[in-house]
C-alpha cells in the first residue's frame, strides 16, 4: 500500500503542472472570462474595426499547453459602428490563411453573435464574436499540435456578460422563437443548426 501511495505521489510531482485558471473580470469593458494563467495585455491604438475605421482595442492573451487563448475587446464607442459590417470584417480577419469550418449563430445570455472554427495546416482556432455595448468582443483559442480540447472548451464556456445587457430587441428575439420549432426554444438565430424552420 505504501509503495502504491509513493508511486502515485511521484507521478503527481513529476507530471506537468496543472494550470491555475484565474478569472479576469472587467466591469468597465462589460465581460468576464477565465484564463489558464495571468494574461498579457496589449493596448492597440489603431485597430481596423471596419475598412478605413480605426479604433482602440485591448488584447488579453495567455499561452498554455500548446494553445493560445485570447480575448480582444475593440472599443467602438462614439464611432457610430453597425453590428453587421463589424462582424463581417472580424470574420474576414480571422479566416485569412485558413479554412472556415463552422460559422453559426451563438449567444451568451441576451448577447447574440457568431461562433467560428478555422482550420489551418498547423492549428485549429475556435472563436466567438459579439458586438454589444458599442464594442466588438472576440474570444478565441488556437490549439496547436498536442493542445487540449478540454482547455479550449473551458476557456470559451467561461465567457460572461452582464445579464441585463442585450444586443437584440425583445421583438427580434421573439421572431427567432416564433420562426423556429423543435427542442431549442431559444435559438441564437434563424440559421442556428438547432432551429427547425416552420
Amino acid at each position: 500500500m505504501r509503495l502504491i501511495a509513493f508511486v502515485l505521489a511521484a507521478l503527481i510531482v513529476s507530471g506537468p503542472a496543472a494550470a491555475e485558471w484565474k478569472e479576469l473580470s472587467s466591469v468597465a469593458e462589460g465581460f468576464g472570462v477565465v484564463f489558464p494563467a495571468d494574461p498579457d495585455v496589449e493596448e492597440v491604438a489603431m485597430f481596423e474595426v471596419i475598412p478605413g475605421k480605426m479604433v482602440p482595442a485591448r488584447i488579453y492573451s495567455a499561452r498554455y499547453n500548446n494553445s493560445l487563448f485570447k480575448m480582444t475587446v475593440v472599443d467602438g464607442r462614439d464611432a457610430g459602428l453597425q453590428e453587421a459590417p463589424v462582424i463581417e470584417q472580424a470574420i474576414k480577419r480571422m479566416t485569412q490563411g485558413g479554412e472556415l469550418k463552422i460559422n453559426i449563430p451563438h449567444r451568451i445570455y441576451r448577447i447574440y453573435g457568431r461562433q467560428l472554427s478555422v482550420q489551418r495546416p498547423d492549428s485549429l482556432t475556435t472563436a466567438a464574436l459579439f458586438f454589444a455595448n458599442d464594442r466588438l468582443y472576440v474570444i478565441e483559442s488556437t490549439k496547436f499540435r498536442g493542445g487540449s480540447d478540454t482547455d479550449a472548451i473551458r476557456f470559451h464556456q467561461s465567457l460572461t456578460f452582464d445579464r441585463n445587457v442585450a444586443n437584440r430587441t425583445r421583438q427580434q428575439m421573439e421572431a427567432f422563437r416564433t420562426a423556429c420549432q423543435g427542442r431549442n426554444a431559444n435559438p441564437a438565430g434563424l440559421d442556428d443548426p438547432r432551429c427547425v424552420r416552420q
